[in-house]
């Protein structure tokens, strides 16, 4: 397992039709990669217990919840997650949370984005290879 230090947390939130962000302001957190057979990571956020209402809420209505979280350093990029609540737990005026899920692999989705215009803009065979290469070059 290898342990990192969890610096920002974004949660999304879907009412309906909408998306909604929510920032998270941390009072520490950390992030482990568990290295299991299922690529699960875990997220424990520390934060003020003014939001236990909404991660309860949360963890009732939502089998999956996806969170943008920054690691190590606020000038990394955040890296997004699938998870679900594991715990919620009240610790004095504050609260935990955790969260267990796997990450989402952002190059993959930035590929398929590219593929996807390129095949839209009428690029087939050989053509949709090379300009890919050109793309990605």
């Amino acid at each position: 397992m290898k342990t990192f230090k969890l610096k920002s947390l974004e949660v999304f939130d879907q009412k309906e039709e909408e998306i909604m962000q929510h920032n998270i302001p941390l009072l520490d957190g950390l992030i482990i990669n568990r290295e299991d057979d299922q690529d699960q990571w875990t997220i424990e956020a520390f934060i003020d217990k003014s939001h236990l209402s909404f991660f309860e809420k949360l963890k009732e209505e939502a089998e999956e919840i996806m969170l943008q979280v920054k690691i190590t350093k606020e000038s990394n990029e955040p890296a997004t997650f699938i998870t679900s609540i594991m715990g919620i737990n009240e610790i004095g005026e504050n609260m935990n949370i955790l969260f267990v899920g796997t990450i989402v692999d952002r190059r993959i989705n930035k590929i398929e984005e590219m593929l996807t215009s390129l095949i839209e803009k009428g690029y087939q065979g050989n053509d949709l290879l090379e300009k890919f290469k050109d793309l990605i070059s």
